[in-house]
């Protein structure tokens, strides 16, 4: 195994073609080389991906990558096949051929990187194929999803740290962008990693010239023109907050002779990939983006990074900022600021807290459930009126809090199609398993096209482990003698005490949502305060993220360009009239609005499960009746309304 610089050398020039490493891989690899866990900090466009790439050739055993992005697993495989190297992705686009392809080579261990995504871990059948291997590295990119007080947490990402554990995984890299001194500790704790291995190349990016200009009083579609107009062209993203405004700023920009496209969540993946093929190809094309578009998006000679809108922090600016101008070369990153922006952004924040009283009917219901149980998700996102976010969230909390232990997901029904006769089937295993088999089959439901299995009705009637019913049927998967789906995914847990006071525990519960909440406008104010500092810009965002640094005597501050008060954003006092359309909202008795919070989200524009399914927001002409107010102020105004 190579181990001095020379070596390692060699090695990146003799599987990638890299004369040298860039700032801060020779760190990471040798760490990972001799064995330890490393945390790895680069910024957007730094390197990071190699920090796994190289080890994974020269460690003896798998190395397997959680990505949350499909496009940069594609990108980094593509580019890994191109070198001879054995990799693969496990992800839903794969078809039934190219999944068995996988597994032959993953048993066979002619693999050496598989990247998959976080929810794949939730898949009991890949846990069971997985388990069986020798994990060298596991590498996780995002890690900051990790963190509950960072900018993106993402509660399957907390069940990583203990599934290493389980799966015996040698060595741990962390990678990030985006870590402030906080959440990069938390990470570190998570996965047992040194403070000395933690690898900070530093964010600063001296072709990047950050500017802030005032979009107050004036249509910012125009101002956004010109500013574009002025500049010579070349590839150029325009970041927005909401699906709408991409459509009217790409067709405002397509009217005025630039080649812009709207890109976000809400077209069909088709069109996505189309767009961004497009975007790749292009020199001087112009692209209206969500934040939906950018994350893998591997481009090096973009010039151009506006936000037209207020980002939601800190953390998403320098991500959104740093895929600029990743050649190297001179490249301008302006922020059209408005305090207009600041309700939505806020309102986004304040909708995603669920409920006091829902909290503490969920709390009681999960540890009253027994001492085994599973869950749908899904269902308790129903019941409660919460996104199924806040659900994961939830059952997370009370498993930091020691109240539960989840046992792993599993699925409750199977679907499959015969790929031949039951007899073929039968012929080929002995007289106990055939017996098995025959009557596994007999509780299977026939369909017109599939036949559908309720594992868990099957395992108690025939009196076998359910482990052993879904085993058997991903065996004959494997043999090409069946095509399964799985369906109808319900989360184990284990109860493991119940507090004394219940109603003390829903209060701390609350209160982390609360933190939550208040950490998400803190971070938006972060981004008042970047927009309205009258120094370095440069030398204040690297501050955040706990860097030291001189004035960089390239921003718009350093060039003289005086801030402008960013004002509050324009609120009229809620009126009489205001009051009577609530009242008679109130009056109408709607079940899915019943309290405070609810009816605030409604009136804000804000979607929940119980709203959707009851089908309000088309027929209530007061959804987003206040969508420009104040989430707080209107939640203020509607509790005095209920007398709460």
């Amino acid at each position: 195994m190579p181990t001095s610089t020379p070596e390692l050398e060699r090695e990146l020039e003799q599987r990638f073609g890299f004369a040298s490493f860039r700032d801060g891989q020779e760190a990471a690899i040798s760490r990972l080389l001799d064995g330890k866990s490393v945390l790895a900090i680069f910024p957007t466009g730094g390197g990071k991906s190699l920090c796994y790439q190289l080890p994974a050739l020269v460690l003896d055993g798998l190395t397997v990558v959680i990505s949350p992005l499909i496009a940069l697993m594609k990108d980094q495989l593509d580019f890994l096949v191109g070198k001879g190297a054995p990799a693969a992705r496990l992800d839903s686009t794969l078809t039934k051929d190219e999944n068995r392809k996988l597994f032959d080579d993953l048993y066979q261990d002619r693999l050496k990187l598989l990247y998959i995504s976080p929810e794949r871990l939730g898949n009991e059948r890949f846990l069971r194929a997985i388990a069986r291997q020798k994990i060298s590295l596991l590498a996780i990119d995002e890690a900051h999803c990790i963190s509950e007080w960072g900018h993106n947490f993402r509660p399957d990402y907390l069940k990583i740290a203990h599934l290493a554990k389980q799966l015996k995984v040698e060595r741990v890299l962390a990678l990030t962008a985006t870590a402030t001194p906080p959440v990069a500790a938390d990470i570190r704790n998570a996965f047992g990693i040194a403070d000395q291995d933690e690898v900070h190349t530093g964010f600063y990016r001296p072709n990047l010239d950050l500017s802030i200009v005032p979009a107050l009083g004036r249509d910012r579609k125009e101002l956004l023109l010109e500013r574009i107009r002025r500049r010579p062209q070349g590839s150029t993203i325009v970041y927005v907050t909401l699906q709408r405004t991409a459509e009217e700023v790409a067709a405002y920009l397509s009217a005025n002779g630039l080649s812009a496209s709207a890109y976000h969540a809400g077209l069909k993946d088709e069109d996505r990939a189309s767009l961004q093929d497009a975007f790749m190809s292009s020199p001087n094309a112009v692209i209206v983006a969500t934040i939906a578009f950018g994350m893998g998006v591997d481009k090096s000679d973009i010039r151009y990074v506006y936000h037209y809108n207020l980002p939601k922090g800190l953390e998403s600016y320098s991500q959104e900022i740093g895929r600029a101008g990743r050649d190297g070369e001179p490249s301008v990153c302006e922020m059209l600021a408005s305090s207009e922006d600041l309700i939505t952004l806020e309102n986004f924040s304040y909708g995603d807290t669920p409920q006091p009283e829902a909290v503490a009917e969920f709390t009681q219901q999960v540890l009253t459930a027994g001492e085994v149980f599973d869950i749908s998700e899904y269902e308790l996102s129903n019941r409660f009126d919460m996104r199924p976010l806040v659900v994961k969230t939830l059952l997370t909390y009370l498993e930091l809090e020691g109240c539960l232990a989840s046992t792993g997901p599993f699925y409750t029904e199977y679907k499959f199609q015969p790929q031949c006769s039951s007899a073929d089937i039968f012929a080929r295993v002995g007289q106990e398993e055939s017996d098995f088999l025959r009557a596994v089959f007999r509780h299977a439901k026939k369909g017109s096209r599939w036949f559908s299995l309720d594992t868990t009705t099957a395992s108690q009637t025939i009196g076998q482990p359910r482990d052993r019913v879904v085993a058997a049927l991903v065996q004959l998967e494997e043999n090409g003698d069946l095509v399964l789906q799985a369906a109808g995914v319900r989360q184990g847990y284990r109860r493991l005490r119940i507090p004394d006071d219940t109603k003390a525990l829903a209060r701390s519960l609350n209160q982390r949502f609360q933190k939550r909440e208040s950490n998400d406008i803190e971070r938006i104010q972060r981004v008042v305060e970047l927009a309205q500092h009258d120094g370095c810009l440069t030398q204040h965002l690297l501050r955040y993220f706990g860097e030291t640094r001189n004035a960089c005597e390239h921003c718009c501050r350093c060039r003289d360009e005086k801030p402008t008060p960013l004002g509050n954003a324009h609120q009229t006092k809620l009126s009489h009239e205001d009051e009577q359309r609530i009242r008679g909202l109130i009056e109408e008795g709607h079940q899915s609005i019943r309290t405070p919070r609810q009816l605030t989200r409604f009136l804000c524009g804000i979607t929940s499960p119980a709203t959707t399914r009851a089908k309000l927001r088309k027929s209530s002409n007061m959804f987003g009746a206040f969508n420009t107010r104040s989430f707080k102020a209107t939640l203020e105004f509607v509790e005095h309304l209920l007398g709460h």
